[in-house]
């Protein structure tokens, strides 16, 4: 190891000006062309490479190359379109195996602003790449172009570096200004010098100074250009084109260029871009950004939704979508807040595979709790200003999110803030809710889904979007009329004739989160939209029972989100429309009439007369036939439905993303009965899932009987032995796994249910929901919900498992007779043997097929062949 060894810059004349380089020195040489640096960059390597010392050249810009190859020298070509996160990760490692000792020398950083197009990433890139260097006893040269720069970015450059060079060119001589020297001084270190044959001769005379910097000053803009930020003059640039006469195609270029620095990266995405959005549409999304960079999938789906319907049908939609004044938290405020509190280094451990999951833990401790810089937090306080005390919601907008192939369906958060505080508590409120969406992306949940997809190692920078809650005052409460989740593609055609092409909804009153989330002891309306009058009942015909009971609102009186009884909300006012909505429940009011008590205002949600008296489904129909087609794939929107003073409906679109609808795969027909041996499981109609004919190796059953009698922190213990098992699957102890189990899997209440996260049951090849008398156990088949999107995603099976309907076949004495194998997979499990049940199944010829033209899953022994012909 090496301690202050002076080192020489190949060049004996500045060695003597600066003391030659420490080992620990970072050079940042700012410099008018790459000309000038290579001048400098050449005898530095020349002599270092004649005593043998090691010396890496990192390639990454698109000018012409400093270094040649040569002997004893190495070089990393870097891929210049590497977003921020990768490139910097790919740094970090080459320096990490280069180890102690190196010398480097890096291409032009100003070359970078092509790729991120902000100096805040420059900075923070240099901020976290400079001390890992020094760390490491290296020297390493850097080079910017002067005039490229913000000086805010040249500040934080100056702070960081060891060593900072001005290098001119003055009446062709070559003039070398040292800034910052760290750990040495000379009289006239810090003096301009001018290049005289092969010595630098300092500048010493005032006179000779004023002169010189004089005939500088043309170098060096000082007015409002360079305080700009790259980022904000290529917005100004478009501006001045949108002003002028420019062609269409050089406006779409842009259009082009800024997408895929602000919008996305994704081809699909990027082709509907240039087709649907104008140069004003990116310079209005642009005023509405904080900080910079990408604006989030969730954001684009959004905008992009709405321009598609403006632009096929500017009448209607322009009457009918309600307008939206949102804000944008850009994707570099979530990368420049882990680096400004000094977390990178952490979060490259987190990136490793042994440290994915443990570090992940420590940097969302972390997150909760870091600071914003002054700049960010200001531009906070100005949007809350604008929102006043208008409730507001902060959305998880992440670079994944809502794209083809991974909408990362509730894996992130969304919270709301309902805004009646003094401005600084609104204030603190936000900066909460900021916080714990950026922690939310190391949440063991969101981790697993992109481990399992295979994006573990992709860029996931979190932006955010705030929207201003769509709804009305009522009293003390604030919440829309309707709100709901939509689908193009209906997964779940439950009566003959039904179209799935034609979509459905799944449709609330109050807030939407009812309709995204499995919501407890209720029931959201679903509606297929070629018959929405018809109502999937599942089997069970109690319309007053299967309706939505409770409405989430939020509460301005008490400051929060609240979940309150049907009744407590009308209580303060009934919506003028909702008549549509509700249809009286004469038989509730005579009862509470003949037992004395007081008779309120009872409602069954129907929404019967709200569809049939509305243009709603049409409106829905031609949305979904819209984005779909032009999406080229089926989609998932978001929305809220409110009535204006004229009465008229206004659609709020909240959120478009492509759904993976579910395939129908090759559907083999079922077996003969005379291939059937034994019954295990019949379903009809309560399925959702693609074909599938498979031998099942192993059965997870969780005994509802058994279950009923849990206490409630045993109930969680068994869902921490269901992950558990899940894990064994993910092993290679278990091949295709079907999971049986009360009432809902993924339930936030033990009563319902099995309250296990998504994580842990993501193995499984067909789960199984079994309607059980003991409490609430009733499955509930949530189209569109969080819940629903991971077993797309995941191509699981889904069974709802009516046992006491005639049509069901359900062998539960069967499963019960095989021998328990859960303590050989996981030993502690082993005082939950009488609730949980492994049976191990490769042996039995267990087949499990599905035939899904008509809705039939099928789970039986096969006879082998000298069986089949006995039969």
């Amino acid at each position: 190891m090496r301690y202050h060894t002076h080192v020489s810059t190949g060049w004996d004349s500045l060695d003597h000006i600066i003391d030659h380089l420490r080992w620990g020195d970072n050079v940042v040489w700012q410099v008018d062309s790459i000309d000038d640096y290579q001048r400098l960059v050449l005898p530095f390597v020349n002599s270092a490479l004649s005593r043998n010392e090691r010396v890496v050249y990192i390639r990454f810009g698109r000018h012409m190359p400093i270094l040649d190859e040569r002997p004893n020298l190495m070089i990393y070509r870097l891929e210049t379109g590497n977003s921020f996160e990768s490139f910097s990760r790919e740094v970090h490692s080459i320096i990490t195996r280069e180890g102690r000792d190196v010398l480097y020398v890096f291409d032009l950083l100003s070359d970078l602003l092509h790729i991120w197009a902000t100096d805040l990433m420059i900075g923070d890139f240099f901020v976290i790449t400079c001390p890992y260097l020094f760390q490491l006893n290296t020297i390493a040269y850097f080079a910017i172009l002067r005039n490229s720069h913000s000086f805010k970015s040249i500040a934080r450059i100056r702070e960081t570096t060891q060593v900072l060079i001005d290098v001119y060119n003055a009446d062709g001589k070559l003039c070398i200004h040292p800034l910052k020297v760290e750990r040495r001084y000379s009289p006239t270190m810090f003096l301009p010098h001018i290049k005289e044959k092969r010595r630098l001769v300092p500048v010493i005379n005032s006179v000779e100074a004023a002169q010189l910097f004089s005939r500088l000053s043309h170098y060096d803009t000082t007015g409002a250009h360079r305080h700009l930020d790259y980022w904000d003059r290529l917005f100004m640039e478009a501006r001045r084109l949108l002003q002028s006469d420019a062609a269409e195609a050089e406006r779409k270029d842009l259009i082009q260029q800024l997408s895929r620095l602000m919008l996305t990266r994704d081809e699909r995405l990027l082709a509907l871009i240039r087709s649907h959005f104008t140069l004003e549409d990116m310079l209005s999304i642009k005023d509405r950004l904080i900080g910079t960079g990408f604006i989030g999938g969730k954001s684009v789906g959004m905008l992009l939704a709405r321009k598609i319907l403006m632009k096929d049908d500017p009448d209607t939609w322009g009457n009918t979508l309600e307008h939206h004044d949102s804000f944008y938290i850009g994707s570099d405020v979530f990368y420049s807040y882990i680096v400004q509190n000094g977390w990178w280094q952490t979060f490259m451990e987190h990136k490793t595979r042994e440290g994915y999951f443990p570090k992940a833990m420590e940097l969302k401790e972390k997150m909760e709790n870091g600071v914003f810089p002054e700049e960010i937090v200001e531009r906070f306080k100005l949007m809350l200003e604008y929102f006043g005390q208008s409730p507001s919601i902060v959305r998880s907008s992440s670079l994944l999110e809502d794209a083809f192939g991974s909408a990362f369906a509730g894996k992130y958060d969304s919270f709301f803030c309902v805004n009646q505080e003094s401005p600084k508590q609104r204030y603190e409120s936000f900066e909460k809710a900021v916080l714990r969406i950026f922690a939310c992306t190391m949440s063991e949940d969101a981790l697993t889904y992109r481990l399992q997809r295979g994006l573990d190692q992709s860029d996931e920078q979190m932006a955010i979007l705030v929207m201003r809650v769509s709804g009305s005052y009522r009293t003390s409460y604030f919440f829309p009329d309707l709100a709901g989740v939509g689908l193009s593609r209906n997964p779940f055609v439950w009566k003959k004739g039904m179209d799935p092409q034609e979509g459905m909804v799944r449709l609330v009153f109050g807030l939407g989160t009812r309709a995204v989330n499995r919501v407890e002891h209720d029931y959201p309306r679903i509606l297929a939209i070629d018959d929405p009058l018809a109502k999937p009942l599942v089997g069970l015909n109690d319309i007053r029972k299967y309706s939505q009971h409770y409405v989430d609102l939020l509460n301005l009186e008490n400051n929060q989100i609240e979940t309150v009884t049907l009744v407590e909300a009308l209580e303060k006012g009934t919506p003028e429309k909702f008549d549509l909505m509700g249809i009286r429940d004469t038989e509730a009011v005579d009862a509470m009439r003949e037992m004395g008590r007081p008779v309120k205002d009872y409602r069954i949600l129907t929404f019967d007369p709200f569809l049939s008296e509305t243009p709603f489904v049409d409106l829905m129909r031609r949305m979904f036939a819209r984005l779909e087609q032009t999406y080229d794939h089926p989609v998932e929107i978001e929305f809220t439905v409110n009535f204006d003073q004229k009465g008229d409906l206004k659609i709020n679109l909240l959120q478009c993303r492509p759904f993976k609808a579910m395939g129908s795969g090759p559907n083999d027909p079922l077996p003969d009965p005379r291939e059937i041996g034994r019954t295990i499981l019949r379903v009809e109609g309560n399925a959702i899932g693609a074909a599938i004919s498979k031998e099942v190796t192993r059965i997870i059953f969780v005994d509802p009987e058994q279950y009923g009698d849990l206490s409630v922190q045993e109930k969680y213990a068994v869902a921490r032995l269901i992950g558990k098992l899940n894990k064994a699957i993910a092993a290679g102890n278990g091949g295709s796994v079907l999971l049986m189990g009360p009432g809902r899997w993924g339930t936030c209440t033990p009563a319902m249910g099995v309250p296990v996260t998504f994580s842990e049951i993501n193995h499984v090849t067909v789960i199984a929901e079994i309607s059980h008398s003991t409490g609430s156990l009733v499955p509930d088949l949530s189209f569109g919900t969080h819940f629903f999107h991971d077993l797309v995603e995941t191509g699981i099976v889904y069974l709802a498992v009516y046992p006491e309907d005639p049509e069901v076949e359900c062998d539960l004495d069967w499963i019960r007779s095989r021998p328990n194998m859960l303590s050989a997979l996981v030993p502690e499990g082993e005082r939950f043997a009488h609730v949980v049940r492994v049976a191990e199944t490769k042996d039995e010829r267990l087949r499990i097929q599905s035939d899904v033209e008509h809705r039939k899953v099928l789970c039986y022994l096969a006879l082998d062949d000298e069986r089949k012909e006995i039969a």
